[in-house]
């Protein structure tokens, strides 16, 4: 009988921990299957990135004209805020470049039959054969924004010109690696001209 007890003390105490430790658990994160991209890379590009990048492309313009150069730069908080603004969401589209997609919409090819630009297919298998590449792509442009969004709280208006020439090599770079890389000695030339080049610190 004391047996019997015991026997039973000790199952009422393992349901009552089971139970405990069911419910302390924490809820399950979320799979990545879960996610469900919607657009395709080019889409994205078009949509998200293209735009954001812009914020810091057009940010310093300097025209040269029949009175000398006229430079463009940001004076106002409001410039600075809408610079921030589109480099927090350019790093932050370095994620979803991450995320496997399609490289274009169905149906949707080069706009240049024969042309240097590789077909979607061929994109997406260079992807595949070096996804690490890729990633790296993605993560400098992540820091390259990141460094303008400082850039943009200092209000360092010499700064914000080499920062944006950074941030359009490293977009060439990975075009160079996953889109025109055909193109890859052209580029170099244009990029050994005085608009490329970026002054020694």
């Amino acid at each position: 009988m004391t047996r019997l007890r015991t026997a039973a003390v000790v199952l009422t105490s393992a349901l009552a921990l089971s139970a405990c430790t069911a419910k302390s658990a924490p809820p399950a994160e979320p799979s990545q299957a879960a996610l469900t991209p919607v657009l395709s890379v080019k889409e994205l590009m078009q949509h998200i990135v293209d735009p954001q990048a812009d914020y810091a492309f057009d940010a310093v313009v300097v025209d040269v004209g029949p009175k000398g150069a006229v430079e463009t730069a940001p004076t106002t908080d409001e410039d600075w805020t809408r610079i921030e603004r589109g480099m927090w969401v350019l790093a932050e589209s370095s994620n979803l470049l991450k995320m496997p997609r399609k490289m274009a919409p169905d149906g949707e090819g080069n706009t240049e039959k024969g042309g240097p630009e590789l077909t979607p297919a061929q994109i997406e298998a260079k992807v595949k054969e070096n996804p690490a590449l890729w990633s790296s792509h993605a993560d400098t442009l992540r820091n390259e924004a990141l460094k303008i969004v400082e850039i943009a709280k200092a209000r360092d208006t010499k700064k914000l010109l080499d920062a944006g020439s950074a941030l359009d090599q490293a977009c060439e770079a990975c075009h160079l690696d996953f889109w025109y890389p055909g193109d890859r000695a052209a580029v170099q030339k244009d990029r050994e001209s005085k608009a490329y080049t970026i002054p020694p610190k």
